[in-house]
């Protein structure tokens, strides 16, 4: 796996970001520091720490069998399991963790736990009556349980847990509502010609936009800011040619910029106005 970059206010804060980014544990991330960062001097100066990390590549080192004697009984033995390797019932151990974490908050929650040993995974899946409170403000809460699920269950393991905690299909229902995001915003671009900063997201919601449009041929996506500020801007390509029916509905200033026919007015630019774009999947007026 190749390094990538991560950026925080302090080196702890670019290593808690890049083991989000992973969904794992600290001891289970390779980094090495690119900028230790620096606070500045009320709040003038500062730099934020930078640091390229990847998810640790598993050694396996080669196990040289004893040559038997001749005087040495001959038969099978019990496989033995190396120095700090755990076997644990993935599913059981998730369950009891999650149990005293909703006994401790005094909430009934129905815990369903599948674990595929083949694939390394493993679904948790939670109901009840109060799943708002579990799924928090756009899903903190339940990123919050399934990193704490990754701690407990890769504590000691040989090869590593990938896992995912949802509710009342929330992941899948917060994709499409940031792809369909993504789309309005593309087209918003595309129209006006002006770059859109998105609200600030973790950094699994932000590749789910990356990946939304990727493809797109006449805008591209990247990130700015620092954690937990970071967020996606869209921009249009310098060299895109976008023709919506007769083209770009913008002023002359574009017509010069952009070529000819592209609108007859400023009329419809001037009704967009500027927004502030939210990631609930709505354009709100500033």
């Amino acid at each position: 796996m190749e390094y990538m970059e991560f950026k925080g206010r302090t080196k702890s804060d670019a290593i808690t970001d890049a083991c989000r980014h992973f969904s794992i544990p600290s001891d289970k991330l390779d980094y090495e520091v690119v900028e230790e960062g620096k606070a500045g001097f009320l709040g003038m100066g500062a730099k934020p720490a930078v640091i390229r990390a990847r998810v640790k590549e598993e050694v396996h080192e080669e196990v040289i069998e004893p040559v038997k004697l001749a005087d040495e009984p001959v038969g099978e033995s019990a496989p033995e399991t190396p120095a700090g390797i755990v076997d644990i019932d993935v599913e059981a151990v998730s369950k009891k963790f999650l149990c005293d974490v909703f006994a401790a908050m005094g909430i009934q929650v129905e815990i369903e736990a599948k674990y595929d040993d083949s694939q390394k995974t493993l679904e948790v899946d939670l109901s009840g009556d109060e799943m708002g409170v579990l799924i928090g403000k756009r899903g903190q809460t339940l990123d919050s349980l399934q990193y704490l699920i990754s701690l407990v269950v890769n504590k000691g393991t040989a090869e590593y847990i990938r896992v995912k905690v949802d509710t009342e299909n929330y992941r899948q229902r917060r994709r499409e509502t940031l792809e369909n995001l993504a789309k309005n915003i593309a087209y918003k671009v595309k129209r006006t010609r002006r770059p859109v900063s998105l609200e600030p997201m973790n950094p699994y919601e932000r590749r789910i936009i990356h990946s939304a449009l990727q493809n797109d041929k006449y805008v591209t996506t990247h990130s700015e800011g620092d954690e937990p500020f970071r967020r996606v801007v869209v921009t249009p390509k310098k060299d895109s040619s976008y023709n919506d029916n007769r083209g770009y509905r913008g002023n002359r200033g574009y017509n010069r910029n952009y070529g000819k026919g592209y609108g007859k007015s400023n009329k419809d630019h001037n009704r967009d106005g500027n927004h502030a774009v939210s990631s609930a999947g709505t354009v709100e007026q500033e």
